[in-house]
């Protein structure tokens, strides 16, 4: 009877260890097919916020592409807290945001008072902005329709589905391959930035090339600072404050020199 129980025993665990290549295929086949949809639907996404959808659709669209994103990286084993967005983990990511808020917004008062840096943020796309409209955009278009989607995107769902997000673990190739997607991500938007911000102007002139390849660049290694701090933070609300920060207290500064 104990020899008949030592062999049923090794016999399940031969089966359970031949059963856990087959399941390890088939979980990293789930996620290489969740990582082509979250890439395509990105791309669509892309073109659609840019030259389709008016602008009062901005928002709810860029909201509900990350909510999709978010379901189709949990289909693929990547769920909330493997891309550094768990409800339960929010003191150091929120306190960590909140002190690269205040330095954001330090350094950007100092680039206002200084006149060799007042360049650097006026933006004719602001253009005659209301009070009401400046609000709108700061605290509504920024954090939900661009923030949310990119941070999702680009620092919590690519890196999980190429090999691990930043807040979670560090890996090189997860980090640069979301970040030159992020940079990539900005083709659309940077074209015409030489004619509209007068720092990039006179910095690289109009021509479209030279300023939308300096886009992708300058935004792939932001891409790659931004993971940084994800990591610092533990999770991605630190870079979702750190980019509202930037986008948002940036338009702000640049309305005011307008006025």
């Amino acid at each position: 009877m104990v020899r008949l129980s030592f062999q049923v025993h090794d016999r399940s665990m031969a089966t359970v260890a031949a059963a856990r290549p087959a399941v390890h295929h088939r979980a990293r086949r789930r996620r290489r097919w969740a990582l082509v949809i979250v890439i395509v639907l990105l791309v669509i996404s892309n073109i659609v916020a840019n030259r389709v959808i008016p602008q009062w659709a901005y928002v709810p669209w860029n909201l509900s592409m990350a909510g999709l994103l978010l379901y189709v990286s949990t289909r693929g084993g990547a769920g909330p807290v493997a891309i550094g967005l768990g409800i339960r983990h929010w003191h150091r990511p929120v306190g960590v945001g909140l002190l690269l808020v205040g330095s954001t917004a330090l350094v950007f008062a100092l680039g206002m008072i200084i006149p060799a840096t007042q360049n650097a943020f006026l933006d004719t796309r602001i253009g005659d902005a209301t009070l009401g409209q400046m609000l709108f955009i700061v605290l509504v278009q920024i954090p939900l329709g661009t923030v949310v989607l990119e941070e999702v995107a680009f620092r919590g769902v690519l890196p999980a589905l190429i090999g691990g997000a930043p807040a979670i673990r560090w890996r090189w190739v997860p980090v640069l391959g979301a970040s030159f997607l992020f940079g990539l991500w900005h083709i659309l938007p940077s074209m015409g930035i030489g004619n509209a911000n007068a720092a990039v102007g006179q910095t690289l002139g109009t021509n479209p090339w030279i300023t939308t390849t300096a886009a992708v660049l300058s935004m792939t290694a932001a891409g790659v600072l931004m993971c940084v701090m994800a990591r610092v933070g533990k999770g991605i609300k630190t870079t979702m404050l750190l980019h509202w920060a930037t986008n948002s207290l940036g338009f702000f500064a640049a309305w005011l020199l307008l006025q």
